[in-house]
C-alpha cells in the first residue's frame, strides 16, 4: 500500500526548524549566560543550571513542533523510523520526509545559535578563553578519547530515543514535553560529565558551523577533529535504542 503524507512537506520543515530552532536558542543561551565573561549568570553556580536550561529547551521546542512530533533530533527521527513507527501522525517514515526532518534540525539549530550569538554579542566581544565561547556552541570531552566518548554519546542518546519511542507521540499541549524535559536534565546530570551529552547530532553540529563562520573576536578554532564524534555517537545510539525496541516491545 502507497505510504500518504497528509501533512505538507512545507509544514514538516516548519514546525521541525522553529522548534530546534527554539531548542537552540534557550539551549546556547544557557550556556553563554554561564560561561561569557560580564553576563549576569558568570560565575556559574553548576553544571545542574545548564542541564535545566537545555530540559527547558527542549520542552518549549517539542510543544512548538507538536505538529510533527516534536523530534529536533536526526537521532530520534532515525531511531522511529527504524523501530517502524510513523514520524508523527499523519507522517510516514518515508525516505522524503525523514530527509526533511534532518535537514529542518541542522537549518533550525544554525539559526537558533546565530541568535542566541546576537543576544551575547557584547559578551562573546570581551576578551576570555577562546574554549569557553566554543563551548557555548558545541561540546567538547572532559578526557579526550573518540572511542569513549562516542560510547558516552551513544548511551545518553539510547536512553532518550528508547524513551521516546516507548512514549509514543506528543499531541497538542500535553505532559509529554514536560517529561522529556525532565529526561534530558536527568541525562545531563547523570551521564553529561563526560562529553557535554550533545546527544543530538543537529544541536552540536549546526552550532559548531556557527561558531566557525561567525564574526566572533578571540574565538580559536572549531576543533573540527572531535566534530564527528557528537555526530556519530547520537546516531549509533538512536539506531541501538531502536533495535532495543523491536527486540523487547
Amino acid at each position: 500500500m502507497l505510504l500518504e503524507t497528509t501533512v505538507p512537506i512545507a509544514t514538516i520543515f516548519g514546525s521541525e526548524f522553529l522548534g530546534t530552532m527554539i531548542l537552540i536558542i534557550l539551549g546556547v543561551g544557557v550556556v553563554a549566560n554561564n560561561l561569557l565573561p560580564k553576563s549576569k549568570g558568570n560565575p556559574a553556580p553548576g553544571s545542574l543550571q545548564i542541564n535545566w536550561g537545555w530540559g527547558f529547551g527542549v520542552m518549549f521546542g517539542v510543544y512548538a513542533a507538536y505538529k510533527t512530533g516534536g523530534h529536533l533530533n536526526p537521532a530520534v527521527t532515525v531511531g522511529l523510523a527504524i523501530a517502524g513507527k510513523d514520524l508523527a501522525p499523519g507522517i510516514p517514515a518515508t525516505g522524503t520526509n525523514i530527509l526533511v526532518y534532518i535537514l529542518a534540525q541542522f537549518a533550525g539549530a544554525f539559526v537558533g545559535a546565530v541568535i542566541a550569538w546576537l543576544a551575547y554579542k557584547q559578551h562573546y566581544d570581551e576578551d576570555c578563553d577562546p574554549a569557553l565561547k566554543l563551548g557555548t556552541f558545541a561540546t567538547g570531552p572532559q578526557i579526550r578519547n573518540p572511542f569513549w566518548n562516542c560510547m558516552t554519546e551513544a548511551i545518553g542518546t539510547w536512553v532518550l530515543v528508547l524513551w521516546v519511542i516507548i512514549s509514543g507521540f506528543t499531541k497538542g499541549i500535553t505532559i509529554g514535553p514536560l517529561a522529556v524535559a525532565l529526561l534530558i536534565v536527568s541525562i545531563g546530570a547523570s551521564l553529561g560529565g563526560p562529553t557535554g551529552y550533545a546527544i543530538n547530532p543537529a544541536r552540536d553540529l549546526a552550532p559548531r558551523i556557527a561558531h566557525a563562520v561567525l564574526p566572533i573576536k578571540g574565538k580559536g578554532g572549531s576543533d573540527w577533529g572531535y566534530a564527528w564524534v557528537p555526530v556519530v555517537g547520537p546516531m549509533v545510539g538512536g539506531v541501538l535504542a531502536a533495535v532495543t525496541y523491536l527486540i523487547f516491545w
